[in-house]
């Protein structure tokens, strides 16, 4: 079984905010941290160098590969907020039709900042993909 390269670290979340070289990624950062930590009531977990998540979660996708991860979390990178769902787009993209602008990747959800989209309806997606199943199996 392969493992993944990133993995859960005791690296400070708050350290890493903190040291954010743009003042609004710092912003919107304490803001995701905030409303992933209170919609998750976990806490939240450095995982590799740049990402922060929240609620471990052990996927197996169709094909035989497993691993563990977490539901949902974000990375403050260079370019745009990018935001980690494990429950995928298809459960929420209605919210998506609602949320403003945005970018979607293969996995992630690509926000430049926060003040792009609805903050109520961004809530509502992050507590959908908190609530996804984990028992589901995923395609991959």
């Amino acid at each position: 079984m392969a493992v993944n390269k990133t993995q859960p670290t005791k690296a400070s979340v708050n350290d890493f905010i903190k040291a954010l070289e743009h003042e609004q990624k710092r912003k919107d950062s304490l803001v995701l941290l905030d409303m992933m930590q209170q919609i998750s009531a976990a806490k939240s977990v450095m995982w590799g160098d740049s990402i922060i998540g929240f609620v471990d979660y052990s996927y197996k996708y169709t094909s035989g590969r497993e691993g563990d991860w977490f539901k949902v979390g974000f990375s403050p990178r260079k370019q745009s907020l990018t935001l980690y769902l494990m429950c995928g787009f298809k459960p929420v993209q209605s919210l998506l039709d609602q949320l403003g602008k945005y970018k979607l990747g293969k996995g992630c959800l690509y926000i430049n900042k926060l003040a792009d989209v609805d903050l109520v309806v961004l809530k509502h997606i992050l507590e959908v993909a908190v609530s996804f199943n984990s028992s589901n199996q995923t395609s991959g």
